[in-house]
């Protein structure tokens, strides 16, 4: 296969998991204080917006990544909801 198929596949799942950190230590620490929803909801809309162009050109690398890391950021907008306003409690 050609090399820029890997290249493909690698930069995919290295933007498509990048906010498991994110969502993982606000689930832990059970706070959301110095995350920004905005962020969240600018990269939801763009993520959106490749998954439906991956279709459009039919690449499913784009496509695949594009809607999980869509789910990603579902799941990290729902915990900073759950979070936003209450207090940390150590954990």
């Amino acid at each position: 296969m050609e090399i820029w198929f890997f290249v493909g596949i690698v930069a995919a799942l290295l933007t498509t998991f990048g906010f498991i950190p994110q969502i993982l230590k606000m689930s832990r620490t059970r706070s959301v204080e110095d995350v920004s929803l905005a962020t969240f909801v600018q990269f939801l809309a763009g993520v959106g917006l490749w998954a439906f162009y991956g279709m459009a050109i039919g690449d499913p690398i784009v496509t695949v990544a594009n809607i999980v890391t869509f789910a990603t950021l579902v799941a990290a907008i729902a915990l900073y909801c759950i979070y936003h306003g209450k207090a940390s409690t150590p954990g």
